[in-house]
């Protein structure tokens, strides 16, 4: 049988490697088999997840199980409380950026812990249609440039497309923001230009109407130029930006005789373009005003100039540099005469322009009046009035009849901006153009006195982006001013999130409220819906299409439209005088009615579904940024308290600004910020969320956008909680009979330290994330979740990782068993806490942590998507209710003791990197010394938690200093709290310092146990006057010490290496080393390895290393490694590598279980025996083979062995082993 030995020793290692194959296959498979019964293989969890790609996927499956829905069906089946939300509609006319990423991630985290808490949320997406965003593309795409471009166009035309563009990116946006994980309603969306939105918006207005809040007023508004409408006030504050304009000093010629003939009166401007509108000049009454002889006039009769005395320096700017060398009187001017603001009431003066000489009410043009809100703070003191371009000016002119409420103020400026031909030297310019010829006019007439320039902040067009002005228009109001009062008192009761902005920004607002202006000139918006005749002076306000259609004589079916160009052809004939007829007046409303109409519009409100609506105002919740304090949030307040004498919500997260990293503005044109959709790619939404969720722009400050900080999400909080998930997986699947079923009992029952503080952790987690959320502070919550990912993993995990594993050799199955039943529990727990924040991951956790509950075999059937909704049973985290804490498991004690391991370990870790001792080596002792530790604290320090500390640092003794030995290896300094006593004591600090500071270790010790240190007539308080400290003193170059930033607690080391110490180093990096070529091969922990070494000849540092730490390697690997020389030769090896151990290269190889047989054995037996079943094999047993015809037989532990290591043992070959 064995003629060629060679060949038949190559024949039998190929049966042998087949075998191996065959039994690694069939062992596999059997793994695989119940993996997949359980569908919890391995496989599917790679060492590093994609998370983008793993979200793409619970994306998908939500979509075609239409998980959003089911959510939402489940709470309506239960009864389920409602919970209202309003979400403010956005123009889809541009695509999503991170403010609108921002404001989505808030409002989902907040809707989705509504619904996990027992709440019905509906979630409905709408668009804002209307308004200049929309009218300002078109004219930019069409080259429309003045409203008589449109009217010529036709407004049926313009209006169909501004249609065309509003759900440009409508997809776009669902897509976006369905890849964030949030879930809103897009099938059921609104749009403010559907006709039942802009019918509630009629019944809106109609009911202020009724209520008398509604006014046609001629006032001076802000005014945007480039889109031809007036806007709010509240708009015009949306877009401030610096700019720099001409400033003029300009000479006013007094024309009434007497004391002042012969004399100028100087106003200062930044607007030349509004002086040839100049109607007055205004002074104040009680200030004091001088009559001066300018001396640095070039011209021979030195003109006299009439100037507020404290704003001389606006004349004569040197008197403000420090290289001025007065005194300015003699030398820059000369004072005739001083008089008050009143002695200048009544003047007349040349007008600077005759443009409007011939004006009705030029008799009483062009004369000084007064007024307090004239200042000594810039200017001089005297302002130039132009009624029709100031508001204050307009007053003023009004209250003392230079102009009238029937006056055709004169306003040279046309809708587009352009001044008329009223003003024939600049006709045809645009007022903010025309500045340098009316500079160079007022020039040639002699009438400027200075120029120079100013850098200002000036209110912008927030649609347009160009400069607004001011101007008198005719406006439909809203008497806000009226109800003031009552908004503020409604918006008191609401909570705002951070509370700053309502108490400040939000307060002052509505305390200097204005009136209202809701009407804008322009065509693609809701039509005002008022009728009137203006021979007749008849004004009839429409409140629903009925009401129209009823009046009209048309049918209401025939009214499918709201839009101008269907509206402007319907009449009204007159009620109250038969013969005329009513027209409809030509404004719409500015879209910020129509959003703060959403609360009633989106639902077709009060037309259906009022008693719904009436239950559920005001909303719960809502959300949006910062600029929407003046905009959105003050329109809701106001409609909602002139409505019904109510706030429009309960609460509201008001965001910050998202800002590129460089702290500008985000700018496609500068693409100075990452697209959204690639750092979604790239590192998946839910580290998007949770980047921005913590960050102070939730609490409504600003954030400079760092992809940086994205990817730190990913590392820091994903990827270790995924370890920790995937750890506990591997764990349970490491035992085939499936029988890991959680039990709480057993969670709730031990009695393991950490076991007992992960629990008190979680709990206490719990219940500080609902005391949070409860009261909307995002900016709270989140950095405890963080922290508490990082006390799950870095902590719970790594300190009983063996225990987890069952591979310390302390740990019975049973404990085993119960370190998992705890991470489990709270892996669910945290889990479902996490569900509103990371959506998709805890989705993805969820669906392997359900498969291990009893109830999962109820899934079946739609038991998935069915009431009573469980662990388990339910096909999604999103349908589960979040955890309630538990009391009972809450445990100070537990969490302090904790902490106090960590600090321990912190420390010590400190001291060993000063010394540069690696964690593989241990030391000898580990001594701490705490301040005033409680009993309880030092019992767990010295009791259950003591091997984990040893654990942790590798050391091997462990002491905690008593009370009584402080003074030998501690010092207790003490120092005066400067700060405190600084102007407390005075002069008396110095003695009262070197007192404290010079006293010995007992006595401060005394003095902190009193309470009190006396010293001569001062008593300070040792708990807010003192500060103490603990500092090393023990001698000796052994000791490595550190200490807290707060002086209470000291930790040393013993940095003594000696040769016992060195092994144990060097046997921890051999272990080390295996674990990598066991992972390096593929191997799980249940797989059966041999370990052998060899080393160069002559140097056994690493055999003595082993064998000095037999013990500890046969706990981590559950073998002895062996030298290379008792590898059977048959072997088959699973990796090997070449490494260096402390020092010296070592080879290792890990191969499978191989029999080994003794010396002198014949080849033929031994070839049989190499390829025998060793787990078939007992101890001891006698084998029978038959070579040639004659029958052999063969003990197991006598001539053959089932592994090395027996072999070894049991012949005591290596004397280390026995």
């Amino acid at each position: 049988h064995f003629q060629n030995r060679a060949a038949d020793r190559e024949q039998k290692n190929a049966q042998v490697i087949q075998t191996n194959e065959r039994r690694s296959t069939a062992a596999r498979s059997r793994r695989f088999d119940f993996h997949a019964r359980i569908l919890r293989n391995m496989a599917t969890l790679p060492p590093n997840l994609n998370f983008a790609e793993a979200e793409e996927e619970i994306c998908n499956n939500w979509k075609e199980n239409n998980t959003f829905h089911t959510q939402s069906r489940l709470a309506e089946e239960r009864g389920d409380k409602e919970y209202t939300f309003y979400d403010g509609p956005p123009f889809a006319t541009g695509l999503p950026h991170y403010g609108h990423i921002l404001a989505g991630t808030i409002k989902d985290t907040v809707t989705r812990y509504a619904c996990l808490t027992g709440h019905r949320v509906s979630r409905r997406a709408g668009w804002d249609c209307h308004g200049l965003p929309v009218e300002y593309e078109i004219d930019q795409m069409l080259g429309i440039k003045h409203r008589d471009d449109v009217l010529a166009m036709g407004i049926d035309k313009y209006n169909a497309e501004c249609r065309k563009i509003v759900t440009r990116y409508t997809k776009e946006w669902e897509s976006t923001v369905t890849r964030l994980g949030r879930w809103i309603d897009f099938e059921n969306d609104y749009k403010t230009m559907d006709v039942t939105f802009m019918e509630s918006v009629w019944w809106v207005f109609g009911q202020l109407w009724e209520k008398n809040l509604v006014y046609l007023g001629c006032k001076v508004m802000p005014y945007s130029t480039k889109c031809a409408t007036p806007l709010s006030n509240f708009e015009a504050g949306l877009n401030y930006k610096d700019v720099t304009d001409p400033a003029v000093v300009v000479s006013f010629p007094v024309t009434t005789t007497g004391q002042f003939e012969g004399t100028s009166l100087l106003a200062w401007t930044t607007t030349p373009w509004t002086l040839p509108s100049n109607l007055a000049l205004c002074v104040n009454e009680g200030m004091e005003y001088v009559l001066i002889e300018d001396l640095t006039s070039d011209k021979e009769m030195k003109p006299k100039y009439i100037i507020l005395k404290a704003r001389m320096v606006q004349l004569f700017p040197q008197m403000a540099s420090k290289k001025f060398k007065g005194p300015a009187e003699g030398k820059l001017y000369k004072t005739i005469s001083t008089m008050n603001g009143k002695d200048l009431v009544g003047l007349s003066y040349k007008p600077i322009f005759d443009f409007f000489k011939e004006h009705v009410g030029a008799a009483n043009f062009w004369t000084v009046v007064a007024d307090n809100y004239v200042s000594s703070e810039g200017g001089t003191g005297i302002v130039h009035q132009a009624p029709a371009f100031g508001e204050d000016d307009y007053r003023v002119c009004m209250s003392n009849s230079i102009i009238d409420k029937d006056m055709d103020i004169p306003c040279p400026v046309d809708p587009s901006g352009l001044f008329t031909k009223e003003v024939p030297i600049c006709e045809g310019v645009h007022v903010k153009e025309a500045d340098p010829q009316l500079i160079a006019a007022l020039k040639g007439s002699g009438r400027l006195v200075q120029k120079s320039s100013i850098v200002h902040s000036y209110p912008y067009c927030w649609r347009s982006d160009t400069p607004l002005i001011y101007r008198t228009i005719p406006s439909w109001f809203i008497n806000v001013e009226s109800i003031r009062d009552r908004i503020l008192e409604n918006n008191e009761t609401t909570r705002w999130v951070p509370d700053a902005v309502k108490t400040g920004r939000m307060r002052g607002w509505l305390q200097d409220a204005r009136d209202w202006a809701v009407s804008r000139n322009r065509f693609w918006g809701t039509p005002i819906p008022i009728w009137h005749n203006e021979e007749t002076n008849e004004y009839i306000c429409i409140s629903s299409r009925e009401q129209l259609a009823e009046l009209a004589g048309v049918s209401v079916d025939s009214i499918c439209d709201l839009h101008r160009e269907f509206m402007d052809k319907i009449t009204i004939p007159s009620q109250k005088h038969p013969g005329t007829v009513l027209t409809r007046v030509d404004e719409v409303f500015d879209c910020w009615f129509e959003s703060g109409s959403m609360p009633y519009a989106q639902r077709h409100y009060p037309f259906e579904g009022k008693e719904d609506f009436d239950d559920q105002f005001p909303a719960d919740f809502i959300a949006e940024g910062l600029d929407q304090t003046r905009g959105w949030f003050y329109t809701l307040q106001v409609l909602a308290t002139a409505l019904f004498d109510k706030p429009a919500f309960k609460n509201l997260i008001v965001n910050g600004l998202v800002l590129a990293a460089d702290g500008k503005k985000m700018s496609k044109r500068l693409k100075n910020y990452p697209d959204p959709k690639l750092v979604i790619g790239k590192y998946g939404a839910d580290a998007l969320r949770m980047y921005l969720i913590n960050s102070p722009v939730v609490r409504a400050e600003s954030l400079k956008f760092q992809e940086s900080g994205v990817l730190g999400v990913v590392k820091e909080v994903f990827l270790p909680w995924y370890n920790a998930f995937r750890f506990f997986l591997q764990n349970v699947n490491r035992n085939d009979n499936n029988s890991f079923v959680p039990d709480l009992k057993k969670v709730t029952a031990s009695a393991n330290p950490t076991d007992i503080w992960i629990q008190a952790l979680t709990q206490d987690l719990i219940k500080y994330v609902h005391e949070e959320m409860e009261a909307y502070r995002l900016y709270t919550v989140m950095p405890a979740l963080v922290s508490y990912i990082n006390q799950l993993t870095n902590w719970y995990v790594r300190l009983n990782r063996d225990r987890l594993k069952g591979t310390d050799s302390d740990a019975t199955p049973e404990d085993t068993d119960l370190a998992l039943q705890v991470l489990y529990n709270v892996l669910l727990d945290v889990t479902l806490m996490m569900a509103p924040f990371t959506p998709f991951l805890t989705d993805f956790f969820y669906q392997h942590l359900r498969k291990l509950q009893p109830s999962y075999a109820d899934r079946v059937d739609g038991g998935g998507t069915s009431n009573p909704v469980m662990p388990g049973k339910s096909d999604s985290v999103h349908f589960l209710r979040l955890p309630v804490y538990d009391p009972s498991r809450l445990n100070d004690a537990a969490v302090q003791g904790m902490s106090a391991l960590q600090s321990i370990v912190e420390l010590a870790r400190v001291c060993r990197e000063k010394r540069n001792i690696s964690l593989r080596t241990p030391i000898k002792s580990l001594t701490v010394i705490l301040r005033n530790p409680s009993p309880e604290l030092l019992e767990q320090l010295n009791g259950p938690l003591r091997g984990y500390i040893l654990s942790e640092m590798n050391a091997w003794d462990l002491k905690i200093v008593s009370k009584e030995e402080e003074k030998d290896w501690v010092k207790l300094s003490l120092l005066p709290n400067l700060k405190v006593l600084g102007k407390k004591l005075g002069k008396k600090m110095g003695a009262v310092k070197k007192h404290i500071v010079s006293m010995t270790h007992e006595d401060a010790v005394k003095a902190m146990e009193a309470g009190e240190i006396v010293i001569g007539d001062v008593t300070l308080d040792c708990n807010a006057d003192i500060l103490s400290k603990l500092s090393f003193c023990r001698e000796g170059d052994m000791w490595e010490s550190g200490q807290t930033d707060a002086g209470d607690a000291v930790v040393a080391i013993d940095c003594t290496q000696d040769k016992a110490i060195l092994d144990a180093g060097k046997a921890r990096e051999f272990i080390s080393y295996v674990q990598q070529l066991r992972k390096g091969a593929g191997l799980i922990i249940t797989d059966a390895i041999e370990v052998f070494y060899h080393e160069e000849d002559g140097v056994n540092s690493t055999e003595s290393a082993i064998a000095g730490n037999v013990d500890l390697i046969l706990g981590k690997l559950k073998v002895t490694p062996l030298p290379k020389r008792f590898m059977a030769p048959w072997s088959v090896v699973f990796d090997k590598g070449e490494f260096e151990v402390g020092g010296s290269k070592v080879e290792i190889i890990i191969s499978r279980p191989a029999v080994v047989v003794k010396d002198g054995l014949s080849d033929q037996l031994a070839n049989l025996l190499s390829i025998l079943d060793i787990s078939a094999v007992g101890v001891n047993e006698a084998v029978n083979v038959v070579i040639d015809g004659e029958k052999i037989s063969v003990t197991e532990g006598v001539d053959f062995w089932t592994s090395a290591a027996g072999m070894v043992k049991t012949t005591g070959a290596l004397e280390w082993i026995s």
